[in-house]
């Protein structure tokens, strides 16, 4: 066995378990038997899993964060919500994990993370990144394209997705790829240190095409209308969010535009020995 391989004797840390995609993780792990220590900010919101313990700790907080992952050799970190230190908070974080002894970070990035990304927290991925890198932390990176799940969300109340994403397409992932995903690299973490993935979709889609996929899912009509920039920014202006907010809703719809978010993959399949879902799949699932 060798020495980045977990045992019951050491446990994965898995962040994020309150949430989707972290909590989605954890039960996977859990269900094969992989002993887990849970760094959430409120364990009393963690999920009750056997071989799992919560342990409180925020991103920021270097001490409680060094003495959630002290004895741990591998780590699956989920970006933290977003904010405007965000980037701060991630690279805390990771030099806490430097200090705790860490030797394998698992980092949920996103698709096409780059210094001049057009999606603004993408920028932020990057330099996550490359935080990680100048650690000498082994690492994994798990770039996933935008979540299938969050597409219907997308719909307004008008039956209408609107934004400018022009006729571009995006490689929409399940978050159950994801997470099987992310559970596959956590039980032979040494076998992935290095590794980007691209995590995708099986079809890159436009908004239309995704609008009248989800039309005929639900049997209710959905359309998509492309926005100007101008447009996006003022019909999301209501919402009272902050600027940094305001550009990273409208620069998800223009890296759509720009064609940054699209490219099927074969991630998903390699590392979970079975197709990925399509985008039909995630809503009818939603809906039953």
């Amino acid at each position: 066995m060798s020495a980045m391989t977990t045992t019951p004797e050491q446990p994965v840390v898995v962040t994020g378990a309150t949430g989707r995609l972290g909590g989605r993780v954890a039960r996977l792990l859990a269900g094969r038997g992989t002993a887990q220590r849970l760094l959430v900010r409120s364990p009393d919101r963690a999920p009750a899993l056997p071989g799992a313990t919560a342990v409180r700790a925020e991103y920021a907080d270097h001490d409680a964060v060094a003495r959630g992952l002290d004895g741990v050799g591998t780590v699956f970190m989920v970006s933290a919500s977003e904010s405007a230190d965000r980037l701060a908070q991630h690279k805390a974080f990771v030099d806490a994990a430097v200090a705790a002894g860490v030797r394998h970070l698992v980092y949920v990035s996103f698709f096409g993370a780059a210094p001049d990304a057009t999606f603004t927290l993408a920028r932020d991925h990057f330099h996550t990144e490359e935080h990680i890198r100048t650690t000498g932390l082994a690492y994994t990176f798990l770039r996933d394209n935008m979540y299938a799940d969050f597409v219907p969300a997308l719909v307004g109340e008008d039956g209408v997705i609107r934004g400018p994403a022009g006729d571009g397409r995006a490689a929409f992932v399940s978050q159950d790829d994801i997470a099987e995903a992310a559970a596959a690299i956590l039980a032979r973490p040494d076998d992935h240190a290095g590794a980007v993935y691209d995590l995708t979709g099986p079809e890159s889609l436009s908004l239309a095409e995704a609008a009248a996929i989800i039309t005929e899912v639900r049997g209710r009509a959905v359309t998509y209308h492309p926005e100007t920039v101008e447009e996006a920014y003022a019909s999301r202006a209501s919402h009272g969010a902050p600027p940094w907010q305001l550009d990273a809703w409208v620069s998800t719809y223009t890296a759509i535009a720009a064609g940054e978010l699209d490219g099927v993959g074969d991630a998903v399949p390699r590392l979970t020995g079975r197709p990925a879902t399509t985008l039909a799949d995630v809503v009818r699932s939603a809906e039953g």
